[in-house]
């Protein structure tokens, strides 16, 4: 092997995929309720979106940020106008849309202390593995960055302690996906922007995971009603294509002017190509009903599956965003539920995530919920 044993790899190669559908080199069908991790939202090999990709690498693939890039500007513009934000910031990857909004909040608030969550997880550069409320994260790595501190999920004191007058910003999931899908209550969530506004500390939200129609909305704050100053986007932006974004305010502009910060391919043609398909699909009303429809139809039969299964403690979740959390860990069941057709993940070791992508059929979500009635019936 050449590569560096950074992921514990499973054992079945995928060789092609379609919508929610996934074959092994043994021509082995799967449901693929992992989506790369919630980055498949329309599912593998959109039409639309491959055309797209098609017809812009036929022009032009790269020129750097030195030049106008008119599908960047049209991709940007989809993103503000269907979310409160006035400007973005195209890189290529959640963790580096998450560094800007870090970098960003520190040059407008002329402050230093970021305030996230334990059992948070923002990436793992060294500023967003510090902004990670997980110690398996950051062990190893020396001294992180400073300052970070980390205050309690759901926990109104512990916010109120920890931001202050020297906090730059809070950094928030509404939805804590790695962190093992623990949704934030709409008061606390509330509270810890009001916190923020009273400190003159910047509110941002992670939707690297809960963005991009995930919880039934283009990013989940606007499911819950807030107004957050930053929000990051990545993962489902490009259905696959390697693309990430900060968006801010209007009045956070002037502190990224021409040298404050930048990407060598951030927002390249092929990449914005893929963004703006995949956002012209997601961004429309019935899309994100049929998504709503689905998550609640999908947590609804779940939670009547497990009343008598013992050892589940909870199903839990916005849209298409669900886990079941248990009292052991769930990697056998992962195991058993690949070996039935079905692909799922963990968020730690005792909670199961489905992620399946938003273009899901009822057929395909009935054909899941058999299997895993199956799985956790045999425990």
């Amino acid at each position: 092997m050449s590569l560096f044993p950074t992921y514990p790899r499973l054992p079945i190669t995928i060789t092609d995929g379609e919508g929610t559908i996934v074959r092994d080199e043994d021509n082995k069908e799967y449901l693929d309720f992992m989506a790369g991790i919630g980055v498949n939202n329309l599912g593998h090999r959109p039409a639309s979106v491959q055309r797209a990709i098609e017809e812009q690498m036929n022009r032009l693939w790269h020129v750097s940020n030195l030049f106008p890039i008119p599908v960047q500007e049209d991709a940007a513009k989809l993103l503000t106008e269907h979310s409160s934000m006035d400007a973005v910031f195209f890189c290529n990857s959640g963790a580096e849309a998450n560094e800007a909004a870090i970098k960003l909040a520190r040059k407008h608030t002329w402050k230093d202390k970021v305030v996230t969550f334990h059992q948070s997880f923002h990436g793992r550069t060294f500023a967003t593995m510090a902004a990670t409320g997980q110690d398996k994260v950051r062990t190893g790595f020396g001294q992180m960055l400073e300052p970070f501190e980390y205050a309690r999920w759901n926990d109104r004191e512990s916010v109120e302690a920890a931001i202050d007058e020297n906090t730059a910003a809070c950094l928030v999931e509404v939805v804590q996906g790695e962190g093992g899908v623990r949704p934030g209550e709409q008061s606390f969530l509330k509270h810890v922007q009001a916190i923020c506004k009273e400190n003159g500390a910047l509110f941002i939200i992670d939707e690297i995971q809960t963005g991009m129609g995930r919880t039934g909305e283009l990013f989940s704050y606007q499911t819950v009603g807030l107004d957050p100053d930053i929000i990051t986007s990545a993962k489902g932006l490009g259905s696959g294509f390697p693309i990430g974004a900060m968006l801010g305010k209007e009045y956070l502009k002037e502190d990224f002017g021409p040298g404050s910060h930048g990407s060598t391919f951030g927002g390249n043609p092929l990449s914005a190509a893929a963004a703006k398909a995949t956002l012209e699909e997601i961004v429309q009303e019935e899309f994100l009903d049929d998504v709503k429809e689905k998550g609640n139809y999908l947590k609804g039969k779940l939670e009547l599956m497990v009343n008598d299964v013992p050892g589940v403690e909870e199903v839990r979740g916005l849209g298409l965003m669900i886990g079941i959390e248990w009292d052991r860990e769930v990697k056998p069941m992962i195991e058993q539920a690949r070996e039935k057709g079905l692909l799922i993940l963990p968020a730690g070791p005792n909670v199961i995530r489905l992620l399946p992508p938003l273009t899901v059929t009822m057929k395909q979500l009935e054909a899941a919920l058999q299997i895993l009635d199956e799985v956790f019936h045999d425990q």
